[in-house]
């Protein structure tokens, strides 16, 4: 990459559009790697993502295969994020035998009102040649505009309001220090012996707790009934705030999206959880009437979790 102060502007691609969706569903659907591989690349082309780690110098792998079959592995790391404004990739490596470009690209959202984001990409360069390379080589500009399209047909598909579907909020203070609730919501062990209101368990197959990694659980009912649920973290931050989005099986990718954050309160920590569903269906209509109930149980279940814990008696 080209580090002069000079101009750039010989050697930049930028491109932008307004799709018809809030800013919070567009950059959900940047960031979890399962809704990405539906929408990325020009028209015709599949993507696979094999490896996800979303943080500053965390590196995505993905596979792009085009309508003749051919095969374009990607490898690209996080220069900089910035929750919901932006997110910088730097390219760092391509499909063997090709000449290889690298470049920084970022994209940018801005809301535009409630229900309307404007997304612009702006790639740089290293030289001029480079980027003409690209347009001749890869068709990068039509491709682009390709892509954005199909970003905006993700994000709309599933999406019909500017409001969310259903939304909560509460606010519990916990009677134990703030980095021993953190680790109650951090560690399967310990969440898998509160998170589901009783008479219910929960049963935790994949928990992988940092940004970008996935989780895969299930509430079990006392009968035995499960009621699955996945998802991806979007933002982890010890010990302060865990940020994660996910969807009952059946339900629109992405469609919820729960947000907690730890304040310390002196020894003690107020919990804060924002909660919304992007649309009702008959998949999550149950549980939403009863989102209020259970996570107060929920709750309740916790604080007792953390000051037994803090007794130190289990």
């Amino acid at each position: 990459m080209n580090n002069t102060t000079d101009s750039t502007s010989d050697r930049e691609i930028t491109l932008s559009r307004v799709l018809d969706a809030p800013r919070e569903r567009v950059w959900r659907a940047m960031t979890d790697p399962k809704q990405i591989d539906q929408w990325w690349g020009p028209d015709g082309f599949r993507n696979v993502t094999q490896a996800w780690d979303f943080r500053p110098g965390g590196l995505w792998k993905h596979v792009m295969t085009g309508p003749d079959g051919s095969e374009y592995p990607n490898t690209t790391k996080f220069i900089e994020i910035v929750e919901p404004d932006r997110i910088a990739y730097a390219n760092v490596g391509g499909k063997k035998g090709e000449k290889e470009v690298r470049h920084l690209m970022t994209f940018s959202l801005k809301a535009l009102g409630p229900s309307k984001t404007e997304v612009t990409v702006h790639h740089v360069f290293g030289t001029r040649q480079e980027r003409d390379f690209v347009i001749e080589r890869y068709g990068v500009v039509e491709g682009g505009k390709q892509t954005l399209a199909r970003l905006e047909q993700h994000v709309t598909k599933n999406v019909s309001a500017a409001t969310p579907g259903f939304e909560l909020r509460l606010e519990r203070i916990i009677n134990a220090p703030r980095e021993r609730v953190f680790e109650a919501w951090s560690k399967p062990e310990q969440l898998a012996q509160w998170f589901a209101p009783k008479p219910w368990s929960l049963d935790i197959d994949k928990m992988d707790f940092r940004a970008g990694g996935r989780f895969k659980m299930a509430m079990l009912s006392p009968e035995g009934t499960r009621h699955g649920f996945e998802g991806t973290y979007v933002e982890v931050v010890v010990p302060e705030k865990i940020v994660w989005i996910g969807e009952f099986p059946g339900d629109p990718a992405g469609n919820i999206r729960t947000e907690v954050a730890f304040e310390d309160q002196g020894g003690r920590t107020k919990i804060i959880a924002h909660q919304t569903f992007a649309v009702l269906t008959p998949i999550n209509e149950g549980p939403t009437k009863g989102a209020k109930q259970g996570w107060t149980m929920t709750l309740d279940q916790l604080a007792s979790f953390c000051r037994t814990r803090t007794r130190g008696l289990f």
